[in-house]
């Protein structure tokens, strides 16, 4: 249940293959690689429950270092490569990171940071040097193969994705359990997809995020060989799962609409026989779209609903879902409420904010005021993700949208999701986003921004074209009165759109 008893037993398994480079980490290197660097780690100083943090492309090591800070019972901070010099500072300083760890390739924004990130007291670079970092080979050098005495489980500390405001870091309570023992995540992921040390799980997503870091160590621990893509490209993932024999993987509804807009004979031209499972969340999914993939795929499109903090998760397999089209699931862990703005349940078929209780405990690190923002005002000890929905009479949940993204329109509420699920199944839209922007009548009027399918298509034509097609499918209360085009959108390598950066630029400045 761990890569040192998988390399034990299996030590030249691939542990990891690099989609691209293919290059190769087999059980045995991920196993004395991690305890070379746990050896490094107590050698630092750093003692279960303190903190690493890591900023790094899909690398081949990535997954070294997740398990060396794991079996050190430390909490591990992976940050998102794309971020901007503030944004990696405020991260590094309010994880109260020891140790940051980064490659060559993004030396420019790792040493951005050191003058403004002092709690940092040591800093290793992959692949090369740079100013302030030490070579991380050379660290971890002649340093010892075997687990450190003292030996426990450590968790990750992530960041939500800050669509709503700053990062938040959700911190989990470390259990100081032994290595071997399983958690409630593994026991979820075996009940659901029935993976199994011959099982080879594709993941086409940044590794920095929650639900991809999390999987493929999960997946490690029962013997199977994880598949990184350095990048998505929806061809040679089709080239992967047939190259690989993958069995699983996980997706985003973005990857699956990029997927469905390949040619036919492309599509057709790789066999996808060996896959079994393919999971998708992390963002809505249109009905269409999911609908598409089953027909293609057939009945072994699994869904859930989760976040980074943990409280709960619902699940729908394809059988279910086709019965309940729309649906993110039925819960599995925590049990699901709807409340109205004062905190009163509501019944079926009515959206409210979507609670979880009985599922596990979650704090923002260092921010008591989101800590309790994130819980229902009644006291209860329920806590939300900020999502609305609404339940149906068998208990499973449909999503509307963000609470934060509801739309006040003459004092109606009005849902962007509907008319960007609606948008997204356009033929010449690429993605679309929508939201609400001032309006002096009727408070908020409802406004559309697309990346179309090329720019050439841009202009007015084009823009009535998408309201008349909104207006076909949705109440004309629910649709866009604008749209503006865009060569492309803020969007979240995880399928996780920056709604709040496109809202802020339509909304005057405060003085």
């Amino acid at each position: 249940m761990h890569p040192g008893a998988i390399a034990a037993v299996s030590p030249d398994r691939p542990a990891v293959v690099m989609a691209g480079s293919g290059r190769v980490v087999t059980y045995r290197e991920l196993d004395e690689e991690s305890n070379r660097l746990a050896h490094l780690f107590r050698a630092a100083g750093l003692r279960p429950g303190d903190h690493i943090a890591l900023m790094l492309e899909n690398h081949p090591l990535f997954l070294v270092i997740t398990w060396a800070a794991h079996r050190s019972g430390l909490y591990y901070t992976a940050i998102g490569s794309q971020l901007t010099t503030g944004e990696l500072a405020y991260i590094l300083d309010d994880c109260d990171a020891r140790i940051f760890i980064s490659s060559a390739g993004l030396a420019d924004v790792a040493t951005s940071v050191t003058a403004v990130t002092p709690k940092v007291e040591l800093r290793l670079m992959l692949d090369g040097v740079a100013p302030g970092f030490g070579s991380y080979e050379e660290a971890v050098a002649g340093r010892p193969v075997t687990p450190v005495a003292d030996e426990c489980q450590g968790a990750d500390m992530l960041y939500s994705s800050g669509t709503t405001g700053r990062p938040k870091g959700v911190k989990p309570p470390l259990s100081g359990e032994a290595l071997e023992r399983q958690g409630g995540l593994l026991r979820l992921i075996r009940f659901l997809f029935r993976p199994s040390a011959d099982s080879v799980y594709l993941s086409p997503a940044p590794l920095y995020h929650a639900a991809p870091l999390r999987y493929c160590m999960n997946f490690q621990r029962l013997g199977a060989t994880v598949v990184v893509m350095e990048g998505f490209d929806p061809e040679e993932a089709l080239a992967l799962i047939e190259r690989h024999g993958v069995t699983h993987s996980q997706w985003v509804p973005t990857m699956f609409i990029r997927l469905l807009r390949l040619p036919e004979r492309t599509r057709a031209r790789h066999d996808l026989s060996s896959l079994v499972c393919a999971i998708h969340a992390a963002a809505p999914c249109p009905i269409p779209v999911k609908e598409r993939m089953i027909e293609w795929w057939g009945p072994i499109v699994h869904e859930y609903y989760a976040g980074t903090e943990g409280n709960g998760l619902l699940h729908v397999d394809s059988a279910e879902w086709l019965e309940h089209r729309g649906t993110v699931g039925r819960s599995l862990l925590g049990t699901v409420h709807v409340c109205d703005e004062q905190g009163e349940e509501l019944p079926p078929r009515e959206h409210g904010t979507v609670y979880f209780s009985g599922g596990p405990s979650f704090v923002y690190h260092g921010d008591e005021e989101r800590t309790r923002a994130a819980q229902d005002p009644r006291g209860r000890g329920w806590t939300t993700l900020g999502d609305v929905g609404y339940l149906d009479e068998e208990g499973f949940l449909y999503l509307t949208d963000r609470r934060s993204y509801t739309i006040i329109s003459g004092g109606v509420n009005v849902y962007p999701q509907e008319a960007e699920n609606v948008l997204a199944v356009h033929p010449k839209v690429t993605d679309a986003a929508v939201f609400g922007v001032p309006d002096e009548e009727m408070g908020e009027q409802v406004k559309a921004v697309v990346q179309p399918v090329s720019m050439e298509l841009a202009g007015p034509a084009l823009e009535a074209e998408l309201i008349e097609y909104c207006r076909s499918r949705l109440a004309a209360y629910k649709c866009p009165k604008s749209v503006d085009f865009r060569p492309d959108l803020p969007r979240h390598a995880t399928g996780k759109l920056y709604k709040r950066l496109l809202r802020e630029e339509y909304r005057p400045a405060t003085p």
